[in-house]
Order: structure tokens, then sequence, then C-alpha cells
């Protein structure tokens, strides 16, 4: 088996942080390799080394055979090393093929030398090509590629891989915001690139995902390498050791809790497009997961129940009290928001864990228009020991967090503003299996405390492990709610895509 791509001891230090000691990795030609590891193990430094955003402080590549050094993306990209990223990286003004060929365009130049001319003819058909390995020819070069969806958008980056010639294309999180049906046409594309003899690399923190697609694997913990094999002999349990460094008896640990009375009612809740005469009651002591295919409704519920969107009708009930149409109103009726999208809406970047944990709940530390900074910095501290946030201090800039990191700080939020109803959207995407842990045990702490959950999430093994009762979306409506031991995974998709 001939290798495509050899990293051998790279290490990688940032200030007091070690984040790569002397890692190796090996792509094999032909082969998708999945790199597996919880939020901070290093596997974003690692692919940037590759990629060329950083330079390693010592180690060597090879990269078909000869050495490789990149003194940047595009140096790299010109050798044959490409990167998916998880947020695409595209200009939503122009269009698929001067998207596909930027950087790297075709010139003409006349005898004489002179200007050099974009040779559009020898372009375009170097698009087609690339659309047509991938097996979409309909996507049509002149299209603007903000016209486009998430998924035809990842086509056009990965056509663009395939331009520029790749040997090693890499794929961070691929999935995080395709749809079931789109995640197997992505698939069906890496297998497509493997049998044409590419090398993949493939990142994602689903291991049920990483079965279907890859065919060996490479765990980092702490900026290590820990271990590596064939998938096909390796168990998920295995996998899951090796990643958080102890035993895992179980990848879904429960708290015992009972529901309680009511928090929680809505009745006939609309909104102007979503959601549309949603009826349920949530009790205290209760965790109810929300199902259903993307743009089911499940999100816009939980907007319309912070009030962050509209509401045409429909009454909610919070301890028998009609709930204000206002996310002030709903915060100070004691519930809280961790949104799905934690980088634009779930959390300020570029502001501190302090601020980001306190925000919602300033009044402890207040008086007469000051901060009592350094009681506020202990309630801080006390919060990130609870839910195991690993920082420097509660000064660092959440951006500098971790994914996992950032989701506990989130959730932090609203426990410290002492919510009694939590709406989570999403709360375990992009996130490592030991993280996501963490917060299935911290829900059930929640439950146990006479807390509500309402959990959204996309994974149904999840949501069947985790809730009291799951209720299933579709086109904006509730259409059934069951207690969680009475559902199936597919039972739940039935009626997901029931009219």
């Amino acid at each position: 088996m001939s290798l495509l791509l050899t990293m051998t001891g790279i290490s990688k230090r940032f200030g007091a942080t070690q984040a790569l000691a002397n890692v190796s990795l090996s792509v094999p030609a032909g082969r998708v390799l999945a790199l597996i590891g919880e939020n901070g193990a290093g596997k974003s430094t690692l692919m940037k080394v590759l990629s060329g955003a950083h330079g390693p402080d010592s180690g060597s590549m090879l990269l078909a055979g000869k050495p490789y050094a990149p003194t940047g993306p595009h140096d790299a990209r010109l050798a044959g090393v490409s990167m998916i990223y998880q947020e695409l990286n595209l200009a939503p003004d122009l269009s698929v093929e001067d998207n596909i060929m930027l950087g790297q365009e075709c010139r003409w130049r006349g005898p004489r030398g002179g200007l050099a001319l974009l040779d559009r003819k020898t372009q375009r058909n170097k698009v087609r090509k690339a659309l047509d390995t991938l097996g979409h020819p309909d996507l049509r070069p002149e299209t603007p590629v903000g016209q486009l969806s998430i998924a035809q958008q990842q086509l056009v980056e990965i056509a663009r891989a395939l331009a520029a010639d790749s040997k090693v294309i890499v794929f961070d999180e691929p999935t995080s915001s395709l749809t079931r049906q789109d995640v197997e046409r992505l698939f069906a594309v890496i297998r497509k690139l493997r049998d044409a003899g590419l090398g993949i690399v493939y990142i994602s923190h689903f291991l049920e995902e990483i079965r279907q697609v890859c065919d060996c694997y490479s765990v980092l913990r702490d900026g290590r390498s820990v271990g590596q094999g064939e998938l096909d002999g390796s168990t998920d349990s295995e996998i899951v050791s090796l990643m958080v460094g102890r035993g895992v008896s179980e990848l879904f640990p429960t708290v015992p809790h009972s529901p309680g009375e009511v928090l929680l009612s809505l009745k006939g809740l609309s909104g102007e497009r979503s959601p549309q005469g949603v009826t349920f009651e949530l009790r205290r002591g209760e965790i109810l997961g929300l199902a259903g295919l993307i743009g089911a409704g499940r999100t816009e519920t939980l907007r319309c129940l912070f009030g962050l969107d509209s509401v045409s009708r429909g009454e909610v009930k919070v301890a028998q009290l009609t709930l204000p149409h206002s996310t002030r109103g709903c915060i100070r009726a004691g519930l809280g928001l961790v949104s799905e999208d934690r980088k634009t809406e779930g959390l300020a970047q570029t502001r501190a864990i302090a601020d980001n944990m306190t925000y919602s709940r300033l009044t402890p530390y207040s008086r007469w228009g000051w901060l009592n900074l350094s009681r506020r910095r202990e309630e801080v501290v006390r919060w990130m020991e609870r839910l195991r946030v690993k920082a420097i201090s509660p000064e660092q800039t959440i951006g500098e967090l971790s994914g996992g990191n950032q989701q506990k700080v989130a959730i932090a939020r609203v426990l410290h503003q002492q919510a009694e109803v939590l709406l989570l959207d999403e709360p375990t995407r992009g996130i490592d299996v030991g993280t996501k842990a963490e917060i299935y045990r911290l829900m059930g702490e929640l439950a146990a405390e006479g807390k509500a959950v309402i959990f959204v999430s996309s994974y149904l093994t999840e949501l069947l492990a985790v809730c009291d009762r799951v209720g299933v979306m579709a086109r904006g409506r509730l259409k059934e709610i069951r207690p969680a031991t009475d559902w199936t995974e597919e039972a739940v998709m039935s009626v997901a895509v029931s009219v």
C-alpha cells in the first residue's frame, strides 16, 4: 500500500501550550483515514500544519514521496493538498467557475508575451471535468455560488480541489450543516475520490458516520498520537477509550430523575411561518426531545418561545403565568436558550469567558453602575470547574477555546442566569464524544434538581438515549409525542417525513 502523505514527529507550541507533541500520521492512496480526537486534542493544529497555515516547530512531511514544507495555504494547494472546512470558504458573489479556479486561473499570452488574458475556454473545460468527476454536470459554471444550497456549495469546494489536481483532500466536519440525503450524496462523492486513488482525511465526532465512509483511523489526545488501526477490527468502546484516556462503560450516562408538576405549557403556538399550532406540556425534572428534519420547525419553536421570533397566535405559560413575548421577559421568567449557532449568535467570540457567562445576569455583581469584577470572577471560576471548562483563565477570549469548551460556556451562561427551563438547540453538534457524555450527564443532573429541559437534536440515537419523552416535528407541526422507550429511529423518521 503506497503512502501519499507522511507526517513524522510533528510538534507545535503556542507560548506555554504544547499543541502537538511528536505526532505522526500516514495517509495511504485510495483510502479514507478518520482523524479522531476530542476538542482540543490537536486535530485542527495538525491540519493547519498540513495546509501550511502553521509551520511546525519540528518534524517532517513527505507528499507523494517527496519532501513537503508548504510556506502557506496557497503553496499547499499548488502542491496537491486541499482542505474542505466545516465553514465553507467561498465568494458568494462569484460564479461557480470563478470560485473553482480562484488562485489557479488559466491564462493566455500572445506570442510576444505582454498582458496575460483569462483563458475562459480552457478554464471552463477544466471546471466541467471536475464537476463531471463528482457526478454533478448539472451545476452550471456561470451560476453565482450564493444561489446554491449548502450541499451544492460544498461540491464547489470539492471541485476546486479536483481542479487543482489534489493528491490529498481533508474534510473537516463536512456534514454538520447537511440534510441526511445530502450526507449520503457526500459519502458517495468521497468514495468516488477514494476509488480514484486520492488520499482522504476525514474529521468527525460521529463514530457511526466514520464507520460508513472511512477505512482506517488515527486518534489524537492532548496533542499526541495515541492509536491507529483498521476500523473493521476495532470497537467503538476501544476508540472512545483512546480518545478520552479512560474506559467508557457507556456513551450515554444517565442520572436518575422523575417528572414533577407542569412547569411550561404551550397551547397553539404559531409563528409567521413556523411553528404551526404547537401544543405540549413540560414538567419539572423532565427532558423532552424534539426530533425532525432540517426545516421541520424545531429551532423556530424554541426561538418563538424565547421571544426571538414573532408569535402570530397561541399561549405560553411558565408556572401558570403567561409568558411575556420578549427575550428579557423570558429570561426573567426563567427561560434560557443555548443557540444552535454558537459562533455568530450564541457567544460573543471576541469577548472573555467571564463576559459571555454573565452578560444575561449581571445584577449580583453590580452596584451604582459599577461591576465587582473580583466577585464575578470567583463565580465564573466556580461554574468553569463544575462544567470542566478547559481554559487559561476567565479572562481568556471565547474564540480561543475549542468548540466543546465554547459549548460548555454557553450552557454555563443559562445556568448562571438561574434558568428553570433550558432550551438546548443542537448542544452537542461539532463536539467530541467525551464532551457529549459530560453534557448528557449535566442534563440529567439538572433534571434531578427539578429543572426542565427541551433538547433539540438531529442525532436520533442521543435523543432516544437521553430524553424522557420525544416529540417529532414535520412542516412546522408537532406530529406526535411518546415516551422515548416507545420510539425507534425508524419510527421517528417515518413520522418526520410524513405529510
